[in-house]
């Protein structure tokens, strides 16, 4: 090894630092594929040979120095680099690399600039491609952009140069070990008893439901709870970008979209999985996001018999959603007049649940919104629950409740005929109110 001289001081540059982090595992590679060592065995093997390729370099180092320096080897050979740590933090949720010396991380719905770096460019690369190889997915100046997941089926999008102009950049949104329930929402506040029996009720029932949110509101999350009501003898297919729903049901079968392959052939988008879903015979459908022409599919199977079908879209209100929806279902290349496509979303849809994060990072329902029919060109939304800001504390925590408005839905004769008579008390508002609940 040439890059530190052999005997010098216990103090070394940075450079030297990850000189000697590269000359170690470099070594490891080597020994690794010589002695071809099988994944299971691969942590000890390491953990034995990275004391005898450290000796080679003939280095007195700090103990607790070269104690790190191990765990960076180790966690580049065997994981993810420097953001392991981080993966392995319970507590954080989103990891965000903007560069090799700014990563930021999300902790309880927060932001915060993390004391993790990465040596340079190319050792972003390196991790970037210890994740998506596995997969058989590519990222390069021709494709400089990727979505994959990693193992536990946490989310990973990746971009690199020219698109990434300050260094290659890693966003992750961490999968979650434990398969929260509506119990586990209510105690967070994010939506209340009354409303989880609501949803529990229409999903049992069979009502297509939209699940619509902003970025990292906890639509998926909410889906995946809400997915959770479906009964077991149902059979569930789901489609997805990257597939991250944990459903608990033992009837599933879950399809994952496909990127091309280095011809830029054989893709098959969420649009051909939803087309193939409707025979595979399913009791309901159930697609991570809708962000395309697939948008059509899915109402037409909603319109057709496939009822009980769940999905989320982006959007920021109710309304929003379905303006979201018509973008979505003329990107589909069917040159359908308005009326018509807000026609199919109306008979289509029967509940668009809003997912929020608030200022203050907590995620919450906002809404939750009957689809009851057209009036003319309009299709009519009616509030069932609605969250009411109320202020902000000094903290910065927002304040509010979610309540009732007060409005039975429509298909409330829907509900009872599938045996779930919901005591009046559930829709009664408990305050006086002069917001009708339409829009």
């Amino acid at each position: 090894m040439n890059a530190v001289n052999p005997g010098t001081p216990q103090r070394l540059t940075g450079q030297d630092l990850i000189r000697l982090k590269k000359f170690l595992a470099d070594n490891l590679v080597r020994a690794l594929e010589m002695e071809n060592v099988a994944p299971a065995q691969r942590h000890a093997f390491v953990q034995q040979n990275i004391i005898r390729a450290f000796e080679q370099t003939q280095l007195r180092l700090p103990e607790e120095v070269r104690n790190e320096i191990f765990r960076q080897v180790n966690d580049d050979l065997l994981g993810f680099g420097p953001i392991q740590p981080l993966l392995d933090d319970p507590d954080i949720s989103e990891i965000m690399v903007n560069g090799p010396k700014k990563i930021f991380i999300e902790m309880k719905g927060q932001l915060t600039k993390s004391n993790v770096v990465f040596d340079d460019d190319d050792h972003v690369l390196r991790i970037i491609d210890r994740i998506i190889l596995p997969l058989g997915r590519r990222v390069d100046a021709d494709s400089p952009t990727v979505d994959a997941r990693l193992p536990d089926g946490s989310r990973v999008n990746a971009v690199v140069r020219p698109v990434a102009i300050d260094g290659p950049s890693i966003t992750i949104r961490k999968f979650r070990k434990d398969k929260l329930k509506a119990e586990d929402l209510i105690n967070f506040g994010s939506l209340t008893k009354p409303m989880a029996d609501f949803l529990e009720a229409c999903v049992k029932s069979r009502f297509n439901i939209i699940i619509s949110g902003g970025t990292g509101s906890g639509k998926t999350t909410l889906l995946n709870v809400m997915s959770g009501f479906i009964p077991e003898d149902e059979r569930i297919i789901t489609i997805e970008d990257a597939a991250e729903l944990q459903l608990q049901q033992d009837h599933v079968m879950r399809m994952e979209t496909k990127s091309p392959n280095v011809d830029g052939l054989h893709a098959v988008t969420i649009r051909e999985l939803v087309k193939n879903s409707l025979r595979m015979r399913p009791d309901r459908i159930v697609v991570g996001e809708v962000r395309g022409g697939e948008a059509l599919d899915m109402l037409q199977a909603m319109n057709t018999g496939h009822d009980g079908s769940l999905t989320t879209v982006h959007s920021n209100s109710p309304r929003d959603a379905i303006s979201r929806l018509e973008t979505l279902v003329l990107m589909a290349g069917m040159d359908l007049p308005l009326k018509v496509v807000r026609q199919q979303i109306s008979s289509a849809i029967d509940l668009i649940v809003q997912q929020s994060r608030l200022k203050d990072g907590q995620r919450k329902v906002t809404s939750i919104t009957e689809v009851a029919g057209m009036e003319g060109d309009i299709v009519v939304l009616t509030d069932i629950f609605k969250f009411n800001q109320t202020g902000i504390s000094q903290d910065g925590k927002v304040l509010g409740e979610l309540r009732p408005t007060g409005i039975r839905p429509l298909f409330t004769p829907r509900l009872e005929s599938s045996g779930y008579k919901l005591g009046a008390e559930i829709f009664m508002s408990g305050k006086s109110t002069t917001d009708s609940g339409r829009r």
